[in-house]
């Protein structure tokens, strides 16, 4: 019974939840890829243009930044990775 002062409307009822099969709660890994690794490309990019033109730099003067910004970036990603390490 409704009273003059409620209108009468119906609400649909909310439709079904759609199967989305089992859910498996896994470890997301990251995207290949990060702004780290395209600054260090970028940066080796940048050093061979300067090199490549300069008559007092040569092969050797980009092969030993090479070598240098490699270990940067590699103990970079090492301590970054170390302080996820969750302790047991």
């Amino acid at each position: 019974m409704t009273t003059p002062d409620q209108p009468t409307q119906q609400q649909a009822a909310p439709p079904p939840p759609r199967p989305t099969g089992m859910t498996i709660d896994v470890a997301r890994l990251p995207i290949p890829g990060n702004a780290e690794f395209a600054l260090y490309l970028a940066s080796l990019i940048v050093a061979w243009l300067v090199v490549w033109p300069s008559d007092s730099l040569d092969a050797s003067s980009w092969f030993q930044f090479f070598l240098f910004t490699t270990v940067a970036y590699i103990l970079s990603r090492g301590i970054a990775k170390a302080s996820r390490v969750l302790e047991q």
